[in-house]
């Protein structure tokens, strides 16, 4: 894994100036008046500030160099699905800077009894997939990461060898980082089952600092030409790739006039379908659903709708159980990117890297 300092000085007097000028002066140009100090929240991927205006709050995002890329997202993303996701005062792409509106209450704010609204979720955020799927290679291009079937066998390779990021060899320093699975209090998914339940019990692979074990790591090195056959075969089905979330639940959801999605620092330019391995296993969590629950194959049907133009049910189902699994590999990806920092504090969350791989051989939520 490349390792890269922390996004230049989050926490210096004179970085923060600018990135506050940079907001005000945006505001400015709303007629919104700063109204007092800004509310910090900071993550190793990630600073994010609430800042109170005459108008309500505004938030501001920099990211980290392995999840800048939501930038380019948020610039892009409005020109090509407008109203699926909200519109932004101003991007900073090559600073990775964002200031967004407020978007109103979550479906976690909503806290709904039943999670039959679901349907409706998935179904619009289905189309915003169907309506960027052909700007797919333009994002690829502006850096969103390929995660396509037909890139996945490499980069699984890669990441097997990088045993670092896996926790198999000790830190540069000596460090132990293998700290035990859980959540990371942003909304933000992990293996293990937090407060977004998208782990599983006992069949993760991972050994008790949480690194993988050696016979899961063997395992998945022997796992390689069966992945890459499961890879083909998604490609093969010619469903196109688009954008794809990554980390899809309901914190990440605005719910006023529609659905709006946000939080784009996971998503990738792969398979549609492998949304579908964090929502189903969240709401599975947040409703105490088993996997294969009659409600979660319902959600899932609700999202595959919209291909149904031009593909078979049976087909669409076949091709969602193997998108599932494979992003399994996609989510220990993201988090190597977003890990990829000197922040100290990127050791409370390096187990996520190797518990994601792991969760390849765990039992799927549909």
């Amino acid at each position: 894994m490349t390792i890269v300092s922390v996004a230049p000085g989050w926490a210096d007097p004179q970085w923060r100036a600018t990135a506050l000028d940079w907001v005000t002066g945006h505001l400015d140009r709303l007629g919104r008046r700063v109204t007092g100090p800004v509310e910090a929240r900071q993550r190793p991927w990630s600073l994010v500030w609430q800042v109170p205006t005459d108008a309500g709050p505004y938030w501001f995002k920099a990211n980290n160099p392995g999840t800048a890329y939501e930038a380019v997202l948020l610039a892009e993303l409005p020109r090509y699905a407008p109203g699926r996701v909200p519109d932004p005062v101003a991007v900073d792409p090559g600073r990775g800077w964002s200031l967004l509106p407020h978007g109103g209450p979550s479906l976690r704010d909503l806290a709904e009894p039943d999670p039959g609204r679901w349907a409706d979720v998935l179904a619009a955020y289905a189309d915003l997939q169907r309506t960027v799927a052909p700007r797919a290679d333009d994002l690829v291009a502006l850096g969103v990461p390929d995660h396509r079937p037909a890139a996945l066998p490499a980069l699984l390779a890669d990441l097997l060898d990088d045993r670092a990021a896996l926790l198999l060899d000790p830190a540069p320093d000596g460090t132990d980082t293998r700290l035990a699975p859980g959540d990371d209090g942003d909304g933000a998914t992990r293996p293990a089952a937090g407060a977004d339940g998208v782990g599983v019990d006992g069949d993760g692979g991972g050994s008790d600092d949480g690194g993988l074990d050696a016979a899961t790591y063997e395992r998945l090195r022997a796992y390689q030409p069966r992945f890459a056959d499961d890879c083909g075969r998604l490609a093969d089905t010619g469903i196109p790739a688009s954008v794809q979330h990554d980390d899809l639940h309901d914190g990440n959801v605005f719910a006023a006039d529609g659905y709006r999605f946000f939080d784009w620092g996971d998503a990738s330019v792969a398979h549609p379908f492998g949304t579908l391995l964090v929502t189903l296993r969240s709401v599975a969590h947040t409703y105490s659903l088993p996997e294969g629950d009659p409600v979660l194959l319902r959600l899932r049907d609700a999202y595959l709708e919209a291909w149904t133009d031009r593909y078979d049910r049976a087909a669409l189902r076949e091709a969602a159980g193997l998108a599932v699994r494979v992003t399994t590999v996609s989510r220990a990806l993201s988090w190597r990117r977003a890990l990829a920092t000197t922040d100290p504090s990127r050791a409370g969350y390096a187990d996520a890297v190797p518990g994601w791989l792991g969760e390849l051989f765990a039992p799927m939520p549909v």
